[in-house]
């Protein structure tokens, strides 16, 4: 998807929702925070889960807690890759957006 083919229009009217919705997502917020927090109790799902298959045995209970803390940390994982994404994507069309607007000026100066 080559962002040179787009129209000012569509570059700037994604360039603001991107702003937008950076803006709701880097503010401090308890959503931020709990949704680290999951991630962590993930981790410690998958943790425990391993510590009692050593000491009691394979068990349904410590299966369950490595399956739904591997679900946990990838939904993480994956969330935290797709915000990395959009603010990389974002910063691509900042530099698009500049570009076009220095190529206007050139023109007219021209």
């Amino acid at each position: 998807m080559s962002i040179k083919k787009w129209t000012d229009e569509e570059l700037t009217s994604t360039r603001d929702k991107l702003d937008e919705w950076c803006l709701k997502h880097a503010s401090p917020s308890w959503g931020n925070r709990m949704w680290l927090l999951t991630a962590i109790l993930g981790a410690a799902a998958i943790s425990t889960g391993v510590v009692f298959i050593f000491f009691d045995g394979i068990t349904a209970l410590s299966i369950f807690l490595i399956v739904l803390g591997v679900i946990t940390c990838y939904t993480w994982y994956k969330s935290e890759k797709q915000r990395k994404i959009n603010v990389n994507f974002l910063e691509e069309l900042k530099v698009e957006i500049a570009r076009r607007a220095k190529h206007k000026d050139e023109k007219s100066v021209s």
